[in-house]
């Protein structure tokens, strides 16, 4: 199964909601259709930055890219329930390197 990850940063949190909160929401949105293969969090020039690594059901190229942006965007759109957020990416594993699609 091929291996994307999208990245998300954080640029607040929404009253009311814990920091914890923000990858729980994330995983569980990419976890809702896919094999979530691991998340971590990094501050990058200042600002947090969220990635979560997960793999896509094998099938067409173009296919498979495009579940993995829709994963992104329900990542987003969970996320933005309990923060703010700024640029989303989305990323394929692809001979050993990871290229944006």
């Amino acid at each position: 199964m091929p291996s994307f990850r999208a990245t998300l940063q954080i640029t607040g949190l929404r009253p009311g909601h814990a920091p914890e909160e923000v990858m729980d929401m994330a995983v569980a949105a990419v976890g809702a259709a896919h094999v979530v293969e691991a998340n971590q969090l990094d501050i990058v020039a200042g600002t947090p930055r969220i990635t979560v690594r997960f793999m896509v059901e094998a099938s067409e190229h173009d296919a498979e890219n495009q579940f993995a942006r829709n994963a992104a965007v329900s990542m987003a759109h969970g996320v933005n329930t309990v923060a703010s957020s700024g640029a989303l990416r989305t990323y394929r594993r692809q001979t050993g390197k990871w290229l944006a699609i």
